[in-house]
């Protein structure tokens, strides 16, 4: 997990993210929240969780995120008074014996907590992709690139989005999705009998119908077309079942 920590501060900064992301900033009152920027065009830029820290907001991203992310925030910054800056505090998880100080992940209670300050408390012993796999949550780098759209990855379910906070980039495109279309596509978790690979083709009468990306063994993670799926479905002739 390479991840970096910027520091939001200044009188705008919470009206300067509450008018770009998905998520409700407001929701930072009772804890962390998890969202995400997109593109006018409603696809996916960087996810991040933001944290109360007094005044000021932090932000979790993923460090190859942050070089696509933080240039782009700061061209929206405009007259706003608001000032980003890296830190250089560590990001560390765990699913017990939580530090002081750390927040439950707001995506999952499955995915226990996260920690920020100068101590890592990271433990080796949590197999975080299979535990992704199991609750079907995405990853920048993975299952998230520039092509996908926050609501066929699930962030609906993840906490990722609200529907009610108003305008921000890329809402027309995700509010659409929401009301006015029913998905064709989307991440589901696939089950085998036996190991299922990584960057595989999820076949179905056939015809292609997705792809897979995290694999824990006989579980794993594929994005697919739901009105393509006719019939039996099959990775490298493994027979799979699908769970949306």
């Amino acid at each position: 997990m390479q991840r970096k920590v910027f520091r939001f501060s200044g009188t705008d900064a919470r009206k300067f993210l509450q008018n770009l992301i998905t998520n409700d900033v407001n929701r930072l009152d009772t804890g962390p929240v998890y969202s995400a920027l997109l593109a006018p065009q409603g696809k996916f830029i960087a996810d991040f969780f933001l944290i109360p820290d007094g005044n000021d907001i932090l932000m979790d991203v993923d460090t190859d995120a942050a070089a696509t992310l933080i240039p782009r925030l700061n061209m929206y910054k405009l007259r706003a008074e608001v000032t980003i800056s890296e830190t250089d505090l560590i990001v560390s998880r765990g699913l017990n014996d939580a530090p002081e100080g750390a927040f439950a992940d707001p995506r999952d209670a499955n995915l226990g907590w996260r920690y920020y300050g100068a101590k890592d408390h990271n433990t080796d012993a949590v197999d975080w992709d299979a535990l992704r796999v199991d609750h079907k949550i995405p990853e920048m780098g993975r299952e998230l690139d520039a092509e996908s759209y926050i609501l066929e990855m699930g962030f609906e379910g993840l906490n990722g989005v609200d529907f009610r906070k108003g305008c921000y980039v890329g809402q027309e495109v995700t509010a659409r999705m929401k009301h006015k279309t029913e998905l064709r596509k989307g991440l589901v978790r696939l089950v085998a009998d036996a190991d299922i690979p990584e960057n595989a083709n999820v076949i179905s009468n056939g015809k292609v119908i997705g792809r897979t990306h995290t694999s824990a063994g006989k579980r794993a993670l594929a994005y697919v077309r739901y009105d393509r799926a006719d019939g039996d479905i099959s990775v490298n002739d493994v027979p799979v079942t699908w769970q949306k």
